[in-house]
């Protein structure tokens, strides 16, 4: 089979998939062959076989709303190059839950006004390297030693994130995390995490408070896609051998131009662009579009 469709029922609630749907859905496939269980109830793949020129993205549509209201996250790819060798990852509101500069902001009385600008910002409405210079400078003067409490007080992994890192690096892989966000978070969250690089912005500080202002040049939507082309050079790789997931607009650089590029509890914009896309389940989700079976994940 050259093709592969994956579903995905989200985790928390009542399992979503069962034979009979499995069955069903298989009847919308041109040349399905049997499903296979990845985790019993909760992760299924169907095997295909569909006319040269398939549109992915649109056999997703179409098994969405075949699904309708079901909370299940839908994949379909080739199989070819299936468990990627190279993983990109945002960090803000994908790798974490939070918003790392809003959460700083809220040391200076100021978490609602940038927390709107963000927004706007992933939503694609503001050039991000602007924003991002305008959102630094409201943290001037902020005792740089509060990052510490912030990471440890307010930052929450992604359920599912542990999981899909190391069991990619236990595979092979190269995982870097990639952020518009700033060092002082990813090289801590980084190793937290497991990935095995990470790369951000700078916040400049003098005598131990933030100045207001970030290094340049600024790693934005270019820099990740940038960085995506120089790791999968390096490691001399295809580009259906990659993968990049993320939720805002700085991410469809490295989105697009992944083997595999997935829009994760997205913004409208992103969602639309990507592969793929998570809107209901952890990041657990990406190891099974990969064809991975909960057996072989490696715990947090």
């Amino acid at each position: 089979m050259t093709h592969v469709l994956t579903l995905v029922s989200a985790p928390g609630k009542p399992p979503a998939l069962d034979e009979a749907l499995l069955l069903e859905l298989s009847a919308h496939l041109p040349g399905a062959g049997e499903p296979a269980w990845l985790d019993p109830r909760r992760a299924a793949d169907i095997p295909f076989a569909p006319p040269a020129g398939i549109d992915n993205r649109r056999v997703q549509d179409a098994i969405r709303l075949e699904l309708g209201d079901a909370p299940v996250d839908v994949f379909v790819q080739k199989t070819a190059h299936r468990r990627k060798k190279l993983f990109l990852a945002d960090m803000d509101s994908t790798m974490i839950g939070q918003e790392c500069i809003d959460e700083l902001a809220d040391y200076v009385g100021k978490k609602a006004q940038v927390a709107a600008i963000t927004e706007r910002t992933m939503r694609g409405e503001l050039v991000f390297e602007e924003s991002l210079q305008a959102r630094v400078a409201l943290l001037r003067g902020l005792d740089a030693s509060i990052v510490d409490t912030v990471i440890a007080d307010r930052i929450s992994l992604t359920p599912g994130g542990p999981e899909l890192v190391r069991t990619m690096r236990a595979h092979g892989a190269w995982t870097a995390l990639v952020s518009g966000g700033f060092t002082v978070f990813t090289r801590v969250l980084a190793v937290k995490i497991g990935f095995d690089e990470n790369r951000a912005n700078v916040l400049l500080a003098e005598n131990g408070k933030f100045t207001g202002k970030v290094a340049e040049p600024i790693l934005g939507r270019e820099a990740k896609f940038e960085t995506l082309v120089e790791l999968r050079a390096r490691l001399g790789l295809v580009k259906d051998e990659t993968m990049a997931v993320g939720d805002g607009a700085n991410d469809l650089g490295m989105i697009g131009e992944a083997g595999l590029g997935i829009a994760f509890h997205a913004k409208p914009a992103v969602a639309a662009a990507a592969h793929a896309r998570v809107d209901h389940g952890d990041l657990t989700a990406l190891l099974f579009a990969q064809g991975y079976e909960r057996r072989e994940f490696v715990g947090a």
